[in-house]
């Protein structure tokens, strides 16, 4: 039966013999629907949704049956790498998909920003069951990145666009969720917050993607009385169109890299977004408070 919070059970049902018959046929029918449609009924949330790796998080969850709502600072950031789109937005491949979807830009690094744009997910919705935290990034120049040399200004803008905005749109979203005592928040941190880089290069992103493996823990054990699970995922070398269009792809980049990783390969953002399934549906139910390296074995430990 579903529960309070729930606008459906997602769950797949047990395997049913189908009998002889048209009733039957149709009970087997709609439970292997509702294997394929888990987030049906659910609205989402994905902040940094309009490209790369957002994208693919945005899709995985319409593709699951969920309403989903596209958070970025600029709706038309996939143009700015080349990243070819299916339609002419992403909220249009998400109504392709049949499900409904608006975008909202706002900068989650402002507390005011964040909380209109869960008020006017909750306006157009009605509720809101799922946050996947993906703004943010390595945005600063590499050359200045080391422990010593890493310029105030650098600090704060990591922090800000990586750590403290998931912090921000969690606190939000969470309101809901916990008046609903259901709801599902993937935080995306980074092999950088567990592995130190050669050198000592990134230390501010790689602070703030530690901050947000430890907030993750925190607020999971302050929401899990409500029915609220909190996760983190932490890539490594996937194959973003910024990361590509920033040579990541290259093939001495490319080779240098899969050298260090045990399956091989480079991952993709779908790769990622697998994985965000897994924490958001049924079959991540009691798990809390975890970090899943999607890494290919990079991180081995």
């Amino acid at each position: 039966m579903a529960g309070r919070g729930s606008p459906g059970d997602g769950a797949c049902l047990p395997a049913l013999t189908v009998v002889p018959s048209i009733g039957g046929v149709f009970v087997a029918i709609e439970s292997l629907r509702r294997c394929l449609v888990k987030l049906e009924g659910r609205v989402a949330l994905v902040t940094g949704g309009a490209r790369g790796l957002g994208r693919a998080y945005v899709l995985r969850l319409a593709s699951l049956g969920a309403d989903v709502v596209v958070n970025d600072i600029n709706l038309n950031a996939a143009k700015e790498f080349g990243e070819e789109l299916t339609a002419p937005t992403v909220m249009d491949e998400v109504r392709n998909l049949g499900r409904r979807s608006i975008g909202i830009e706002a900068d989650v690094t402002d507390y005011r920003q964040v909380e209109r744009m869960v008020q006017q997910t909750l306006n157009q919705f009605g509720r809101l069951d799922i946050l996947v935290n993906n703004a943010g990034g390595y945005l600063a120049p590499f050359e200045r990145s080391k422990p010593t040399q890493v310029p105030p200004e650098d600090v704060k803008h990591l922090l800000d666009i990586n750590l403290t905005s998931a912090m921000y749109c969690c606190q939000v979203a969470s309101r809901p969720m916990k008046e609903q005592r259901w709801g599902r928040i993937v935080n995306v941190a980074s092999q950088a917050g567990l592995k130190a880089q050669d050198d000592g290069f990134m230390v501010a992103y790689g602070v703030a993607k530690a901050g947000v493996i430890n907030y993750t823990r925190y607020l999971a054990a302050e929401l899990g009385p409500y029915g609220i699970n909190v996760n983190c995922i932490a890539p490594a070398w996937i194959l973003s169109s910024r990361a590509v269009a920033q040579g990541r792809n290259d093939p001495e980049t490319r080779a240098r890299l899969e050298s260090q990783i045990a399956l091989r390969r480079l991952g993709l953002p779908e790769d990622c977004a697998k994985v965000v399934e897994f924490l958001v549906t049924d079959l991540s139910d009691y798990v809390t408070g975890q970090t899943i390296n999607v890494c290919g074995g990079y991180v081995l430990f």
